[in-house]
């Protein structure tokens, strides 16, 4: 994440906006959709996630949240971290993927510029987070 943008108010309401690398169109599949949507799910109903709103999108995802225990910044990092690992496995693990090798080269590159990550980097670093105030 981007050290420019914080979560200032640990119990604040926030939008977050976050792409994948390279604006790549990953959920325009419904296998990769759904693992977002479970993913949004667990958290909801065992991290404390109170979600206001949400915009799944082709290349990024939007959301209005806040965190019941107060940890804005660790509860969004678990679920980039759960959703990135669960989509590329899925991604590896399709048959039918046309883009697979394209798809991994890319999340591969990513990693070799500027990442933690050992093998793929999913998502983009930053999250811009935006407290709401009304």
């Amino acid at each position: 994440m981007n050290r420019n943008y914080k979560f200032n108010n640990k119990s604040g309401l926030y939008f977050v906006s976050f792409a994948t690398v390279n604006w790549l169109d990953v959920f325009t599949r419904q296998i990769y959709f759904n693992v977002l949507a479970e993913s949004i799910n667990y958290c909801r109903k065992e991290k404390g996630m109170e979600l206001y709103c949400y915009c799944f999108m082709p290349s990024h995802v939007h959301l209005i949240y806040r965190s019941r225990l107060e940890d804005p910044s660790s509860l969004l990092r678990d679920f980039k971290s759960y959703t990135a690992k669960k989509v590329i496995e899925s991604i590896e693990n399709n048959p039918q993927e046309s883009r697979k090798e394209y798809l991994l080269w890319f999340f591969e590159r990513a990693t070799k510029k500027k990442s933690n990550n050992a093998k793929y980097q999913f998502w983009q670093h930053h999250n811009k987070p935006i407290e709401l105030w009304s």
